[in-house]
């Protein structure tokens, strides 16, 4: 495990890496930006921004997501995978939005996470992006990075990442050390093609030095 010291310098090298990291799915409004966190999951941010331009053009409120039948939903997110489940829960979403909240996204994460389809990483982004609240959203990339850096154990949940990552960051950078680490895994640090070669982390990397190894044996 990485001592407080070396996590300071892997938060400083991802700093210098992705100094401009944000979110990269496309919105205008905190209620755009639920929507396309709900859509990207298990697919990638760049699926979800193909499809969302229209359908952003298409509903504007929870209320025009009602108002068509759930078959020409699921038919404007066709592309994204799991979109039959991903309509359902933007109706009930919306449905819960209208209902309970006035038609307007809740602020807090205990208030996002009530809604249907929404979990801890939706709720994380969702009060960091739209609210500027500090939060730490475990996605697969900082999952990954964390694991094979050291920040974490391999066996550690999501939730016992984030945990781990809220105490060893100051929360003053918790957002943007987010983006960043997602950024990290996103571009560099792949799931399948770590630059472990060219990366300056790889003296404190346990995993990237393994790989190093098998490839000169």
């Amino acid at each position: 495990m990485l001592t407080n010291k070396q996590i300071r310098y892997c938060l400083d090298v991802f700093e210098d890496m992705f100094p401009d990291a944000e979110c990269e799915l496309i919105h205008q409004n905190p209620f755009e930006l639920l929507v396309a966190v709900a859509l990207s999951a298990q697919t990638t941010d760049q699926n979800v921004n193909r499809v969302t331009p229209h359908l952003f053009g298409k509903y504007k409120t929870p209320e025009d997501y009602l108002a068509v039948p759930l078959e020409e939903l699921q038919q404007d997110i066709k592309s994204i995978g799991l979109y039959r489940n991903k309509a359902k829960n933007i109706q009930k979403m919306s449905k819960s939005l209208i209902e309970e909240f006035g038609g307007e996204v809740p602020e807090s994460k205990e208030e996002l996470e009530t809604l249907a389809g929404v979990g801890r990483k939706t709720a994380n982004v969702v009060t960091s992006v739209a609210f500027d609240q500090p939060a730490i959203a475990v996605d697969t990339h900082v999952e990954r990075v964390s694991k094979r850096l050291g920040i974490c154990r391999w066996k550690d949940s999501p939730l016992e990442v984030e945990k781990t990552l809220m105490k060893k960051v100051p929360e003053s950078e918790w957002s943007q050390t987010h983006h960043r680490m997602i950024f990290f895994g996103r571009y560099h640090c792949k799931a399948k093609t770590p630059n472990c070669e060219e990366c300056p982390l790889l003296s404190l990397c346990r995993e990237g030095q393994k790989r190093m190894k098998r490839k000169e044996g």
